[in-house]
């Protein structure tokens, strides 16, 4: 069956200005262009006074051309003082994955993307080691490699190639190096990386060595977008799993990867499904 096209709206404007009627004043909008309205979630955030919605609609009967949809919806966004971006289902983002040593959350995305459970195109992985190569030609994606170059030089063939493919997303599966700030501010919100830690517990290196260390008994992971300052980006998701006194640290890494897998999948995918919204340093995630 032909997948259904839809269209979202995410918004956010302030919380005084909502209570007015925006979300009625969208959704007549929406249904005045014959548009039939799928999801709609709302979320008033009163500690930053501003409110944030998600909307979800059928192009089937719509009868207003996208291309005009900003002109003609130009008058509802400054009566709210709205900063709204739509977006389009059958837009594939382009995804850059990029990979160190271990591989088990880059094995994980491909196989989702495989499956169609991810909505986007990857069309490159890059990589300081050779490691991920098998993964990338199973799958038949391909591969970059700056193994033995220098920090700046390995960085500099990265933009290269973002460049040329267009990447709309770049996602972390466990690439064990730091972005520069100029890297970082290139793709601002849209660099996606998993901590193997509950952050803010246990950041930088070796968290599962400093969880065991401390005797904890919970060990989580962390996924998050990149900002200029390491693991303190806005989270989208985090989960946990129970250890015991029992588990030594090779039983937290294997735990803890299991949980890296499936963190960063579902942070990837609500991405790709635009159900996230920054708000500073938090996020709104939409169902």
């Amino acid at each position: 069956m032909e997948a259904m096209k839809t269209a979202v709206l995410l918004l956010s404007c302030p919380g005084l200005l909502a209570r007015q009627g925006v979300v009625a004043a969208i959704s007549n909008f929406i249904i005045a262009h014959h548009g039939g309205i799928l999801h709609s979630e709302d979320h008033p955030d009163n500690g930053q006074g501003l409110f944030f919605s998600r909307m979800e609609w059928d192009l089937a009967n719509f009868d207003l051309p996208i291309a005009e949809f900003r002109t003609h919806f130009k008058h509802l966004a400054d009566r709210f003082l709205m900063k709204y971006r739509l977006v389009l289902s059958d837009h594939r983002p382009r995804m850059a994955i990029l990979v160190s040593n271990y591989d088990h959350c880059l094995a994980d995305l491909l196989y989702r993307h495989h499956s169609g459970e991810l909505a986007c195109e990857i069309p490159i992985i890059c990589s300081n080691h050779m490691t991920a190569e098998r993964l990338a030609d199973f799958y038949k994606v391909p591969f970059l490699a700056v193994v033995g170059k220098e920090k700046v030089e390995a960085e500099q063939e990265l933009f290269r190639v973002l460049r040329q493919h267009d990447i709309d997303l770049i996602v972390l599966a466990r690439y064990m190096q730091i972005l520069s700030p100029e890297l970082v501010r290139q793709f601002e919100s849209r660099i996606l990386n998993i901590h193997h830690s509950f952050l803010p517990a246990f950041v930088g290196a070796k968290p599962y060595h400093q969880a065991f260390e401390r005797g904890v008994k919970l060990i989580g992971a962390t996924s998050h977008y990149v900002t200029a300052d390491l693991d303190e980006g806005p989270i989208v998701e985090q989960d946990v799993v129970r250890i015991s006194h029992r588990d030594r640290i090779p039983d937290l890494i294997q735990k803890g990867r299991d949980l890296e897998k499936v963190v960063l999948s579902r942070a990837v995918r609500w991405h790709l499904e635009n159900r996230v919204l920054i708000c500073g340093n938090r996020t709104v995630v939409f169902n």
